[in-house]
């Protein structure tokens, strides 16, 4: 959990889950509530899981959650190998710098899980004005593994969109 004063304790997420199936009723969304949980107990106020289709969609809602000002934007769904998962495109088009480093220890967290196809997943992370986007898997495994990884990451990356100084370790 956040300290009171912490930059999460002030910081808003949104949970966008991205699947056709689900968006048309035919598929329970399970990973997105996976999400909304962990973000709110690292001490943020979420909104979501909104659940969109794959495609277009994707983009025209990661530009609305940063017109919302979203301090955090966590996605789950979209980022396979299938044809229509095209999740990591519709980001890149948001993104204005990216920050790969995330991305890669999420891949990196479910491989040494004992989920070798984890780096199957071509989720990306990235900044949009100060917002923080980031893509996990679409499955609830994937998105417990994403959640691991971010935890002790996201109040200090909110802190750094807002303008703090870097965790200075002792020498």
């Amino acid at each position: 959990m956040s300290a009171p004063d912490s930059p999460a304790s002030s910081s808003r997420a949104l949970v966008i889950t991205i699947s056709t199936r689900a968006a048309a009723g035919v598929w329970e969304d399970r990973s997105g509530p996976v999400l909304v949980e962990g973000l709110r107990a690292i001490g943020l106020a979420v909104d979501g899981p909104l659940v969109v289709a794959d495609g277009d969609a994707v983009e025209s809602a990661l530009r609305d959650a940063v017109a919302a000002s979203y301090d955090v934007v966590l996605t789950t769904g979209g980022t396979g190998l299938t044809p229509a998962d095209l999740t990591p495109e519709m980001t890149r088009r948001v993104v204005e710098r990216e920050a790969p480093g995330i991305a890669d220890a999420i891949r990196r967290h479910g491989v040494d899980a004992g989920v070798p196809t984890a780096v199957l997943s071509r989720g990306l992370a990235g900044t949009a004005g100060r917002t923080l986007i980031v893509n996990l898997p679409g499955s609830p495994g994937g998105a417990r593994d994403g959640m691991a990884v971010l935890g002790p990451l996201l109040p200090h990356a909110i802190d750094q969109m807002r303008g703090g100084d870097h965790i200075r370790r002792p020498d």
